[in-house]
């Protein structure tokens, strides 16, 4: 299966100027602009025999729309993308500049947590995307301060994208980002639920210091089911062509089942997470700028992934990614080597009991306009 992913955040806001949602909206003449993205991939899994025999597959990754800019004094963005296997919405939220220092946004948008927009460079995302807490969408209102070197947000959740327990819904799989959808001990439906959010920021020197919170509870078809709450702790720092961040979470869900293990969604695919554990990543960027031919600008990283006190004593799960992208005019291409033991879409699960290691190698080019 094809995947998504990260869209080099910053190569892309600076070379390619996409607008990326969740993100405070330049400043533009009134009027909403349409943009978007085609995206293709070339993948070699070791784990599957049949891709390994045909020497790896390509297939079409992504098209999207983009919508953005603002009428009046409200700003927009949305965005709806196709996949082979899903057609969803992204983002959608509408906002306003209360002041030079706040914003207001509501409707489908990321939820403050931890390294922002993403705790990562590469195409796969870290491993705490696969648990719902990287770039991560719901439903729901944020409060977005920038006080000088203090940033806030405050958010309100009212349930995920896909309209909480009772979204009229074909497939509750078929979304962007990963949520909770049920549990392990009577496959009962649950959906997230008045989700609070606080993220605040120090910056210093070209390094933020970051702590997050996510309190919420969960629902079921007949009413409360439990809660769950999370944590971190970030460090994201800019220092010449290096940007290094490192950040630990913790996460847990209680369940009135007594349940250890949730089931999860994303990506037309059901997977399972447990239902605490601790995540801790680490990750260095070297940016360079370039001018050969076309290319403009090149990002090498390395992004490693620990997913250790698993709940039911489970097998810790490890990824590191190794690669680097590329922008050259609107073209932005992704060149990942990814290692790992336990971590979805690299023949495992978060779940998974294994101490064997699997590898993927992933070629990912897409075209902005």
């Amino acid at each position: 299966m094809s995947m998504r992913r990260n869209y080099g955040a910053w190569m892309i806001a600076a070379a390619i100027a996409t607008a990326a949602g969740g993100v405070q909206a330049e400043e533009k003449e009134d009027g909403i602009s349409v943009g978007g993205a085609v995206r293709f991939q070339y993948s070699f899994e070791d784990y599957v025999p049949q891709n390994r025999n045909r020497g790896g597959d390509l297939d079409l990754d992504t098209f999207r729309i983009n919508l953005d800019g603002s009428v009046g004094d409200v700003i927009l963005s949305a965005e709806w993308r196709y996949y082979q296997y899903m057609e969803v919405i992204h983002h959608a939220w509408v906002g306003y500049d209360f002041s030079d220092s706040w914003q207001g946004r509501i409707g489908i948008q990321q939820v403050p947590f931890g390294v922002r927009p993403y705790n990562s460079h590469n195409f796969f995302f870290s491993s705490a995307y696969y648990v719902g807490l990287e770039d991560d969408y719901d439903f729901g209102a944020v409060a977005d301060g920038d006080l000088g070197p203090i940033g806030l947000q405050i958010g309100f959740f009212k349930n995920d994208e896909q309209g909480g327990i009772d979204g009229f819904v074909d497939n509750r799989a078929d979304r962007y980002s990963y949520d909770v959808i049920g549990d392990d001990v009577n496959g009962t439906e649950l959906a997230e639920a008045n989700t609070g959010s606080l993220r605040a920021t120090y910056t210093a020197g070209g390094t933020e210091f970051g702590l997050s919170g996510l309190f919420g509870s969960l629902k079921s078809g007949s009413g409360s089911a439990g809660d769950y709450q999370a944590y971190a702790a970030h460090i994201n720092g800019n220092y010449g062509p290096f940007n290094i961040m490192l950040q630990a979470a913790d996460y847990e869900y209680d369940l009135d089942s007594g349940a250890e293990i949730m089931t999860v969604g994303a990506y037309s695919f059901l997977d399972a997470i447990p239902a605490e554990s601790t995540i801790y990543t680490a990750n260095v960027a070297y940016n360079v700028d370039v001018s050969i031919g076309p290319i403009s600008a090149v990002q090498f990283y390395n992004d490693y992934s620990l997913v250790t006190d698993k709940s039911q004593d489970l097998e810790d799960t490890t990824m590191n990614v190794t690669g680097f992208s590329v922008v050259a005019g609107g073209v932005f291409a992704y060149f990942d080597f990814i290692v790992a033991q336990n971590q979805p879409f690299i023949g495992g699960s978060m779940v998974g009991d294994t101490d064997d290691w699997n590898s993927r190698f992933n070629v990912n080019v897409g075209y902005y306009f």
